[in-house]
């Protein structure tokens, strides 16, 4: 495996463990009342995404998720089930949880479902920025 790959995934694996560290402090707090608004997004990364294609609509992922023609979500090969992250590309700023695993495009390191693609205006591999939520 590149040395460069092998980095990036380690680093993956440390924001996740940090976020879900974060996120059970947080909510394991006596009196803790769940806020209305999103959570705010934390750190800001890149990568190359693909659309997961129509191929993916009407199958079960990696997470138990049947994917639908209206599913926004994300497939990782290195994020657990569950994980909520910000996808953003110009204007547009979407908050979906990983669904599966993969990318199934060469290259990319995210997977987008039909739905978050078309949302984010996503045609072939394309770059976005992204970051993990600051609570579960």
């Amino acid at each position: 495996m590149r040395p460069v790959l092998v980095r990036r995934q380690l680093v993956l694996v440390a924001v996740t463990v940090l976020a879900i560290a974060v996120s059970l402090a947080v909510t394991t707090r006596p009196g803790h009342k769940a806020a209305a608004a999103l959570p705010p997004p934390v750190g800001s990364y890149t990568a190359l995404v693909a659309s997961t294609g129509p191929k993916s609509v009407g199958k079960k992922t990696a997470c138990g998720v049947v994917v639908t023609s209206r599913t926004v979500g994300i497939s990782s090969p290195v994020l657990p089930c569950g994980v909520r992250l910000y996808m953003s590309r110009g204007a547009r700023h979407i908050l979906a949880s990983v669904i599966g695993r993969g990318p199934t495009a060469a290259g990319a390191e995210f997977g987008l479902t039909p739905a978050l693609a078309h949302r984010l205006e996503i045609t072939g591999l394309r770059r976005v920025h992204w970051s993990y939520t600051a609570t579960g």
